[in-house]
């Protein structure tokens, strides 16, 4: 990997795709949407996506539930994940996980609520579960935390404890950027492919925070850090396909870092950092921050979204590790805090949370540029998009 760092230039829907699926098949999509004031959602959407054609069907409401901003799925693919909680689980604050069973075939598929459980530190930014189905973790943007949470063997959810960021380094905030890093600012969560550690990108931190995962006890325990380009602002992050490298999207900065990752020990260097938009084109707009990053299942490109600009950047990877941009592609909506890809890597659909859209592109898989299909649905206030697997 090329070991020469970018200077970090001035960087919140989600998208995810779960299962193998065939080309040819109908899949359940879920949205998430955000219910504040000024939305007509009523909370997590639903429709269906055929992996041929491109075609999105119309979406309805799945089940009413406050601010189900990030959905995460079960490895089983039978339990949805959701941050808020529906007004059927009568909480006094909306500062929950819940969790909720799929029934029906592919297409008729419905929710059912199976419990909530409180993050312990206000509302969750995003959700995930390990690999192995066994715990959920949330973070939250606010209380700068992590929190963990047990799985039981119906899919309910069950705190456990929360890790509070603010107590891993003496100066927690970096402080870079006034009022944005002047805290902790946990933005998302997720797990190394062989399931030892915890990630979770702070935004207010310019740090990766890196947590030892017992999923039996179940306890995180802290590691270490993923080191960020001061005020890059980290958000979201992916691995490659291969494990080898960690891919960091910074918020504030709009730029993408590239980490060397360790497995065995656990721990990430950084590389390469590239920008996702040119200061050339942010200068012509009042405000821009980066907001879901993907990367191809080949792991030759890679994928970030850009809030304001309202685009896709496309990055190409070649056989040095060594990133170049591609394209940068408009939306045809607006704000798209999240965008997914389908695991085949043809498909890459974009949630526009100010346009109340979901929109199709097609994805070259030579060059890897977007193509816009005319394909667009309208999904109120969507943030958040995942996809179910075949046999549901």
């Amino acid at each position: 990997m090329n070991r020469t760092v970018c200077p970090a230039f001035l960087v919140s829907v989600c998208f995810l795709l779960v299962g193998a699926v065939a080309s040819g098949q109908t899949v359940d999509v879920w949205f998430g949407t955000s219910t504040g004031r000024g939305s007509e959602s009523r909370g997590i959407y639903h429709a269906t996506f055929d992996m041929e054609t491109g075609k999105l069907s119309r979406a309805t409401l799945a089940a009413e539930t406050q601010n189900p901003g990030f959905l995460a799925m079960h490895p089983n693919g039978k339990v949805l994940y959701a941050t808020g909680s529906p007004a059927s689980a009568n909480s006094a604050s909306n500062d929950n996980v819940s969790a909720f069973r799929i029934t029906g075939p592919v297409g008729k598929a419905k929710l059912e609520y199976i419990n909530s459980a409180p993050t312990g530190d206000g509302g969750a930014a995003h959700v995930s579960t390990d690999r192995d189905g066994k715990i959920l973790m949330s973070a939250q943007y606010g209380g700068g935390s992590t929190t963990l949470y047990q799985l039981a063997e119906d899919g309910s959810v069950k705190h456990v404890e929360v890790k509070e960021h603010s107590e891993l380094l003496p100066k927690a905030g970096s402080g870079v950027v006034p009022k944005r890093q002047d805290h902790p600012h946990a933005h998302w969560t997720g797990t190394s492919p062989d399931n030892r550690f915890a990630f979770v990108p702070d935004l207010g931190m310019d740090r990766v925070v890196i947590w030892k995962l017992d999923t039996e006890t179940p306890a995180l325990t802290p590691h270490g850090f993923g080191v960020c380009p001061p005020g890059g602002g980290p958000r979201h992050m992916k691995f490659s396909p291969d494990g080898s490298r960690v891919y960091v999207l910074n918020e504030l900065a709009l730029s993408l870092t590239a980490f060397d990752y360790d497995a065995e020990k656990g721990e990430m260097t950084p590389g390469q950092t590239i920008r996702t938009l040119s200061e050339v084109v942010k200068a012509k707009e009042t405000f821009n921050s980066a907001s879901e990053i993907r990367v191809h299942p080949s792991g030759r490109f890679i994928y970030t979204a850009n809030r304001g600009n309202d685009s896709i950047s496309a990055f190409r990877v070649d056989e040095n590790g060594v990133l170049s941009l591609i394209e940068v592609e408009p939306i045809r909506g607006a704000w798209p805090r999240n965008f997914g890809m389908d695991p085949s890597g043809r498909w890459l659909i974009v949630a526009g949370q100010q346009s109340n859209t979901a929109t199709v592109f097609a994805i070259d898989q030579e060059t890897g540029e977007l193509q816009f299909i005319r394909e667009t649905v309208a999904v109120p206030s969507s943030i958040c998009v995942l996809f179910g697997t075949p046999n549901n």
